[in-house]
């Protein structure tokens, strides 16, 4: 990774965890995903955008396996997904055959531009909600 894709990764990862995340958090129709911490193993709760597909949830990581949330999902797959203010259970499969552009094309148009702006390894992944839950 080049030193200008690092310092992007830690100021955006920096101003989302203090800034971005808490305000986003409290706003009751925000997506959210719940991972379990993969060394804590208490809930982890980040703010999302992405769009449920009958019975998937997409969504595409902006900083790739360099997110914490991706760490937690490689580590346990189970995940909650937050909405429309309705959690969600589910698996969290990381697809890196899939296209993350073509992906964001099919996503909230918010969200998507806001990833490919800050977004260095673009990487989609998939949840496989649970029947009924």
């Amino acid at each position: 990774m080049s030193k200008s894709h690092d310092l992007q990764h830690r100021l955006v990862t920096t101003l989302q965890r203090h800034i971005a995340n808490p305000i986003q958090r409290r706003n009751p129709v925000q997506q959210l995903l719940e991972t379990t911490g993969r060394v804590s193993g208490e809930p982890r709760v980040t703010p999302i955008g992405g769009r449920r597909v009958g019975d998937q949830f997409w969504l595409v990581s902006e900083f790739g396996e360099r997110s914490q949330y991706i760490r937690n999902i490689q580590a346990d797959p189970r995940v909650r997904v937050r909405l429309r203010g309705h959690w969600f259970t589910g698996t969290a499969h990381l697809v890196p055959e899939d296209d993350p552009i073509a992906r964001l094309r099919k996503l909230p148009r918010g969200n998507s531009a806001a990833v490919r702006l800050v977004g260095t390894d673009l990487l989609s992944v998939r949840v496989d909600l649970d029947p009924a839950s």
